[in-house]
């Protein structure tokens, strides 16, 4: 069943919904960080100030100007428009023109608690929290949840989701499993005090799973498999192997390994990406609330990544000393890097890549320049931080044999990690926070890419290479990088080879004493709906360190002043809040999950045509049941599939009293899930 606005409408808005996340999910997602500090404290330049010094000497704009962009600037994003004026005729049409490709009719917002997808499609979860994934798992029982049958189980929160090609009609599909939420997993939980086994259930809940997946050619659905060669399932107690410049460092080593080459676990796992060698990639994100320490951290080293609690929200620290930084400090330096798996081989030893740098990786995606090195993008997920580039030294190696998927698999292990910078080019006095679009009618402006550190080189004073690999944030704070408003999910368009990241908000921005202000590529005080950046590097070249850019969306109520859509009529969009995941299809057309909807809505997905005509109608495809968020979207040509991670985390809702009843219905316990959705005729984008 879908619900559709009227042609030629604004969607509508709602208002008997949460207002964005759940105090639940805050606390065990992300350890509360908006009610903590920004750990940027730094006082690098302010964006402001360098376009007051490119005005300066460049002599004086008047109102209106546009500053000249060398080489593959500004005007090298083709396929753009300005603004359309206030006064642009609303299209007159029974049904909406699809001539951008996409073959639905917008869903409208909504706050039920069920997947609510455009007409015409239909929907099954492939597979929740607790279904198998090992052979000889127990059935899933609530009530009745060990740490033995957890380990053999899908985990709880899976995030990303990727699908790596097994054969005709057959993957194999990896999923992150990024955090737990123990009030939701346990009857009479006593956040105080966790029973041990609740702890060790929550271990096996955590970090990723493997599971081969089969379209089946009657029905449509994505069917999971018992396979009992490629299923996998990696928790917190699972060894890791460090590799790359760092791996073996000082600040790696700890008691139990004084090699400084070996971990176990990960966790805070958020978005990830698929490699052009069928590895998957994944983003340790919010690992600080993993750790306490019963004095309060000073060192910056740690301060910088997080605020450091007496006692963490699931009190790991009770049943392991590496949680507690006092007695292990530098297993805190263990955790915050990118992580590859290759499912092809499920004998493979995970690892953690130290030349890709350490921070709250949101994700990883990758580009093959037209030499064959690789380019990796990523996102620290916080507010006033960064995002990074990563240049490989070698190139990829073309074939499907295990030797060269060794070989490949060794790309992100040595090469230069970058840090960006952007510049606008409008006056600073055009950048009033309110969101109102500059005299040029864009935001938009030129960056450069910054280099930290490449093999054993540093290019930051003061950091050796090892402590720009460890430290990243400092290092990244000392060259002068751009605060951004949290950077989350990264990719290059396969199309076009444009860069899409979406920046989910800052309500910081410009409302924080001592914070940075509006910026030309974040422009609006307390960004509280985010927006999406898109940049193309010069030449086209994923490799060089000068791009241009501009903001592609400016999210929110498209019947509010402050909202862009890449110059589309906003009388003919879907509003959409706080974009977070990023795909493509095959057409180019940029598709959009959504977490913590501010405009009161349940949180979805959305596609949006980037290029043509078309460029800027944001379409809603579906939402989510309440209190959840879409997460990890994979766009094939004849299904979709989205995580629904935290299902009923409202507010006030726990086990014992359950807000949500999805997917299973009834009285039921609320239970995070992979989904399939896929049309009953057609494809999904032609």
């Amino acid at each position: 069943m879908s619900s559709r606005p009227e042609p030629g409408r604004l969607l509508p808005l709602l208002t008997t919904n949460h207002y964005g996340r759940s105090a639940v999910t805050c606390r065990y997602r992300c350890n509360n960080a908006c009610s903590h500090d920004a750990p940027n404290t730094s006082d690098n330049e302010y964006f402001g100030d360098v376009v007051r010094d490119v005005v300066r000497r460049r002599g004086m704009l008047k109102a209106g100007a546009v500053l000249a962009v060398a080489g593959a600037g500004v005007a090298s994003l083709s396929g753009t428009a300005t603004a359309a004026p206030a006064d642009t005729e609303v299209q007159r049409h029974n049904r909406p023109d699809r001539r951008d490709g996409l073959n639905f009719d917008p869903v409208a917002p909504n706050t039920e608690d069920r997947i609510v997808t455009a007409e015409g499609y239909d929907q099954a979860v492939v597979i929740r929290w607790g279904d198998a994934v090992l052979p000889g798992a127990p059935k899933f029982d609530f009530d009745k949840q060990t740490a033995a049958a957890q380990a053999k189980q899908f985990g709880f929160n899976n995030d990303f989701c990727g699908l790596v090609p097994l054969g005709h009609n057959r993957w194999l599909m990896g999923s992150n499993h990024e955090y737990t939420s123990e009030t939701f997993m346990f009857k009479g939980y006593s956040d105080a005090n966790p029973t041990e086994e609740q702890v060790k259930i929550g271990w096996a809940a955590h970090g990723f799973s493997v599971v081969v997946v089969q379209k089946d050619f009657w029905s449509g659905k994505l069917v999971p498999k018992l396979d009992r060669y490629y299923n996998r399932r990696i928790t917190v107690t699972t060894q890791f192997a460090f590799d790359g410049p760092a791996a073996g460092s000082k600040y790696l080593q700890t008691s139990a390994d004084k090699t400084g080459r070996k971990v176990f676990g990960t966790f805070g796992n958020c978005a990830g990406g698929v490699t052009p060698w069928g590895t998957i990639l994944s983003g340790e994100e919010n690992f600080d609330g993993y750790f306490c320490s019963p004095t309060t951290p000073t060192d910056p080293r740690v301060t910088r990544y997080g605020k450091i609690a007496t006692a963490t929200a699931r009190k790991w620290e009770r049943f392991d000393k590496r949680f507690d930084i006092t007695q292990e400090p530098n297993e805190f330096n263990r955790f915050g890097w990118i992580v590859e798996i290759d499912p092809n081989d499920p004998n493979s030893t995970p690892v953690k890549h130290t030349a890709l740098g350490r921070f709250k990786h949101e994700a990883c995606n990758i580009r093959v320049a037209c030499d064959g090195r690789v380019v990796a993008y990523m996102g620290d997920d916080e507010r006033f931080d960064y995002i990074y580039k990563f240049v490989s030294k070698n190139r990829i190696k073309h074939g499907d044999s295990q030797r060269v998927r060794e070989e490949n698999k060794k790309l992100l292990s040595e090469g230069t990690l970058y840090v960006a910078r952007f510049t606008g080019d409008s006056p600073a006095s055009e950048i009033d926070g309110t969101g109102k679009l500059p005299s040029d009618g864009e935001f938009d402006g030129t960056g450069e890419w910054i280099p930290l550190v490449s093999g054993n080189k540093s290019f930051v004073d003061g950091f050796t290479a090892e402590e720009v690999y460890v430290f990243t944030r400092q290092a990244a704070d000392k060259v002068g990088a751009t605060k951004m408003d949290r950077p989350e999910d990264i990719e290059p368009n396969p199309k076009t080879g444009r860069v899409y990241a979406a920046l989910t908000n800052n309500t910081d921005r410009g409302v924080v004493a001592g914070k940075e202000g509006p910026t030309e590529i974040n422009p609006r005080i307390g960004n509280k709906h985010g927006h999406v950046l898109e940049w193309e590097e010069r030449g086209n070249d994923p490799t060089a360190t000068k791009f241009s850019w501009k903001l592609f969306l400016v999210c929110g109520d498209p019947a509010s002043p402050d909202t862009y859509f890449g110059g589309y009529d906003k009388t003919q969009v879907s509003p959409i809040s706080c974009p977070d995941n990023v795909a493509f299809d095959k057409r180019g057309n940029l598709w959009i999950s959504s977490d913590g909807n501010a405009l009161k809505s349940n949180d979805g997905l959305f596609a949006v045509p980037t290029e043509g005509k078309y460029r800027g109608r944001v379409k809603q495809f579906l939402t989510v049941p309440k209190g959840a968020e879409t997460c990890g979207p994979v766009i094939e040509d004849d299904f979709v599939l989205v995580s629904v991670q935290h299902p009923g985390e409202i507010t006030g809702a726990s086990a014992d009293n359950p807000l949500s009843h999805w997917p299973d219905g009834g009285t039921s316990q609320p239970r995070p899930s992979v989904v399939a959705i896929w049309p009953r005729r057609g494809p999904i984008c032609d």
